[in-house]
């Protein structure tokens, strides 16, 4: 093995022939337990953001897990077409050539498209490989291949004929950059400084009398049919019923009560504008209210005065305030906050408008999600996402499922232009079935992205068809995302499972955190804090990078906090195992692991705690993965191979590998042999390439680690007290070094030792380890004396004080000098971390990383204080 591990040649050698052995590929086997995982299919435009690299590295770490059980285990790739991702994207480098998508009209279009994904769509694949991940590559699947997009047009049919789907005029959220509708969810809400108008309306049969609404949008009320008030709200009793005149316009419009109203909003009374409000519109079908429409689908504003015609809704605001101004009909203004909703796919304000569009009914398929989550059929971790899951679904409105684009699945929706028949069918008609006629064309939109990754987890596997991999691999067992998209895909995908296969998609939903800079905060461009992953591979090393992911997230699903600091750490424990590996290798040339008979093991304490430690390691990364947790687990692996079998099994192995006792350094091969081979096994789903790349080398070693299997415990092995003994060595041990470290004495400098106890089996236990404590300490001499050395430093541990000899005269009085300035430097950074930590509005606002990081300082600085307060004792009985 080469002296040090440089990830860049090695990672893509690996993958390469783990790629070309079909290591990844999965075949039904009902001899087999299965495990299956739908990949979120990535977008055709995508580029591998940190977020994709959480989510495929947690995917990654179960498959290999799963695989290593010997499970018949899938990971289904795939593609989604992004509807209007991909199309603006293409729009774009078609206009840079000065190309129109109308100046060459659909059919056209969609084939620059069609050409662009066969030239860039495959990237992020290209990206994912680079992580490591080892889906089955020959399963790829794309949400537009024909078998999905007659999957598509099946679930259409179907939904239309149960009655769930219909064509109708209803508010939708409509961008005006991207020409189309987009669902709620594809909403996002920015907080944004605005100004809160409060406006009189005059009343019709009070002269002089006026109801007064308040509004951020006064340009909408150009379009009002009603005014509202709660009918609970006193103030208004003797308002309802009676008649408002519009400003500006005119118009007469009731005064009515709706629940719906907010008292606390404004004066408690509100302008209702159906055409752009969805709440106003659900009042305008309770109320029966006119719907007229002031606001087209470039936000300019149509059916409202000559004045305002064609103005774009803000210079429509200006101009209005202005002229209700002058009529002394706006009684105040305030500055005020509200949350505007943007297109989450180009930052445009959304508007609210009247459009026909199909629309899916959703509460009967909500129904049917919320009932498998509450019956316990489906499991949603962590469980604090189960009520916001409940939430939304409980008050889930309709889907508006169609889009104004031309890159996507077609509604196959017809319509006859002479009678106006509407027919919906997987295969164009001929003639229209009504009345005859062959004057039929097909609905122009596509429908959103989402319906179609909706179908996604049986879709893939053949159906509407019953295939093979259909019957085997459906239900899946897993689904791993982000917590952003429960609603836009997981939900979704639930209630199309229990709708069209009337089983559930999967056993469990394992929702993760987002990744955020290392101060918490979000990334984003104009913060100037995203991260590119391909560029941490580069860097750091695809395992650096999974380590450093896995090891940040918790069972908690709260968000990550990446940074360079931790990168490097990960770095550091891939070079540590990997030099530890070689140490290994280095010391089993002349041993034969497959020739050594486990009769001949002449164990000794600590190659007892290490099978100790070793087997509840096993057990318990079985247990945490069970339990959804990779993020423990990397955590009490880093803390097993770095702190228990690198710096304390693989020292002390050295004093008997290094012997001259032959079959005690056999014993002790065996054991690091053995360890280490489990360790690598344990470590694979995380740090796949270096544990490969070493196992490749190792005696012995059968096959491949990818498909090599994963260790068995052995409970016989666990033992407390072995463990209670070999600690306490470790700590006479580790308080040794530190007084070494306190008083400048190098490490391999040799001085004597006493100890005093009054504890038996604790002086047996040191006499009976002395040798190797005295090699691994460096020490001269381990001694029980009837008094205390002089000129000697003194450590506690359990029941034992230890002296340590100091190998040269000190002056008394400037060590306790040097000493008691310390102490002073100390109190002061003491009573820094305590003063933060009393701080209310400190415990408020610092992240619980920062507050964490500040208790575990203080307590190292109170260890050390009373370590020198100890010494300060010792110094002035010698003074």
């Amino acid at each position: 093995m080469e002296k040090g591990y440089e990830h860049k040649g090695i990672e893509d050698s690996i993958y390469s022939f783990w790629e070309e052995n079909n290591f990844f590929y999965s075949e039904s086997d009902y001899s087999k337990k299965k495990f299956v995982i739908m990949m979120p299919p990535a977008n055709v435009t995508g580029r591998l953001h940190i977020g994709h690299a959480l989510t495929y590295t947690l995917q990654d770490i179960f498959v290999r897990f799963h695989r290593m059980l010997g499970e018949e285990t899938l990971w289904l790739p795939g593609m989604d077409h992004a509807g209007i991702a991909t199309q603006n994207v293409v729009e774009r480098e078609l206009l840079s050539k000065g190309i129109k998508r109308e100046d060459i009209g659909r059919e056209k279009f969609v084939e620059e498209v069609w050409k662009w994904k066969e030239q860039y769509g495959n990237t992020i694949l290209n990206q994912l490989k680079k992580l490591g991940v080892s889906p089955d590559w020959k399963r790829l699947r794309f949400t537009l291949d024909s078998s999905y997009a007659d999957a598509v047009l099946e679930a259409f049919v179907k939904y239309y004929k149960d009655g769930l789907l219909y064509r109708g005029e209803r508010t939708i959220n409509w961008c005006p950059r991207c020409h189309t509708a987009i669902s709620d969810i594809e909403v996002e809400y920015v907080t944004t400084k605005n100004k809160l108008y409060y406006i009189k309306y005059p009343l019709k049969e009070n002269i002089g009398e006026f109801i007064i609404v308040a509004t951020t949008r006064p340009e909408t009320m150009l379009g009002d049919t009603a005014v509202a008030v709660n009918p609970d709200d006193v103030r208004y009793k003797d308002f309802i019923g009676k008649v408002a005149i519009l400003p500006i316009v005119g118009r007469e419009i009731p005064i009515i009560t709706d629940s719906v109203v907010d008292v606390h909003f404004g004066t408690g009374a509100v302008k209702v504008t159906p055409a752009h409000s969805a709440v106003d519109f659900e009042i305008a079908e309770r109320h029966d209210l006119d719907v007229i429409s002031v606001i087209n689908d470039r936000s300019q504003m149509i059916n409202v005065p000559q004045k305002y015609t064609g103005l774009t809704t803000e210079q429509c605001r200006e101009e209005l305030v202005k002229d209700l101004k002058e009529a002394r009909l706006i009684l105040k203004e305030e500055d005020y906050e509200n949350s505007v909703g943007h297109c989450q796919r180009c930052g445009t304000i959304v508007e609210s408008i009247i459009s026909k569009q199909w629309f899916l009914k959703m509460e009967p398929l909500a129904k049917m999600g919320i009932a498998s989550v509450e019956n316990g059929d489906i499991k949603i971790t962590p469980e604090k996402w189960v009520k916001v899951y409940f939430d939304w679904l409980k008050n889930i409105r309709d889907w508006c499922v169609s889009r104004q684009l031309w890159w996507g699945h077609r509604i196959p929706a017809y319509y006859c232009d002479d009678c106006g028949e509407t027919v919906v069918s997987k295969e164009p008609p001929d003639k229209c079935p009504k009345c005859g006629s062959k004057n039929i064309r097909q609905d122009e939109d596509v429908l959103d992205t989402w319906f179609s990754s909706a179908l996604w987890p049986f879709a893939t596997l053949g159906w509407p068809q019953k295939t093979k991999e259909l019957e085997y691999y459906y239900p899946t067992s897993l689904l791993i995302t982000g917590y952003d998209i429960i609603f836009f895909w997981v939900a979704r995908m639930i209630m199309s499972g229990l709708y069209f296969m009337g089983v559930k998609p999967f056993e469990t939903v394992m929702l993760h955190g987002l990744v955020r800079d290392e101060n918490g905060c979000k990334m984003s461009k104009s913060l100037k804090n995203i991260v590119d992953p391909l560029s941490l591979i580069d860097e750091y090393g695809a395992d650096a990078l999974r380590f450093t992911l896995s090891y940040l997230s918790t069972v908690g699903g709260q968000d990550v906090n990446l940074s360079k600091e931790k990168l490097r750490a990960s770095r550091n424990f891939v070079n540590k195992v990997w030099n530890a590996s070689r140490f290994v290798i280095m010391n089993l040339q002349d041993f034969k692991p497959s020739q050594f008979d486990e009769k001949e093991l002449l164990l000794e304490i600590e190659d007892k705690w290490i099978l100790s430690r070793l087997n509840k390691t096993i057990i318990r990364e079985i247990g945490l993965l069970n339990e959804y947790d990779p993020g423990q687990t990397s955590r009490e692996l880093y803390d097993f191979v770095w702190s228990e079998f690198c710096d304390w099994y693989i020292e002390f192995a050295k004093v008997r590998l290094y012997g001259s006792d032959q079959n005690k350094r056999k014993t002790v091969q065996y054991i690091l042999w053995d360890s280490l081979t489990k360790i690598l096994k344990l470590l694979h789903p995380f740090i796949p390439f270096v544990t490969e790349k070493i196992y490749a080398n190792f005696p012995d070693s059968e096959g491949v680690l990818i498909n090599a299997e994963f260790p068995k415990y052995n409970e016989s092995l666990i033992s407390e007290p072995i463990e209670k003994e070999a600690d306490f060595i470790f700590s006479i041990i580790r308080s040794l070094r530190s007084l070494k470290a306190e008083f400048n004495i190098s490490i391999i400098q040799e001085v004597d030792c006493f100890y005093f106890t009054s504890d038996n089996s604790e002086k047996e236990l040191i006499e009976r380890e002395s040798s190797k404590i005295c090699k691994i300490a460096g020490l001269s001499s381990l001694m029980y004396p009837e008094k205390r050395p002089e000129r000697s430093v003194k450590a506690i541990v359990s029941g034992v004080t230890l002296y340590l000899k100091l190998p040269f005269e000190i002056e008394v009085s400037k060590e306790i000098e040097k000493f008691t300035n310390k102490l002073v430097d100390l109190d002061r950074d003491i009573s820094k971390i305590l003063m933060r930590l009393n701080n209310r509005n400190y415990l408020k606002k610092a992240s619980e990383e920062v507050i964490k990081k500040d208790r575990e300082e203080l307590k190292d600085l109170e260890k050390l204080k009373n370590t020198i307060l100890s010494h300060l004792e010792d110094l002035k009985k010698d003074g």
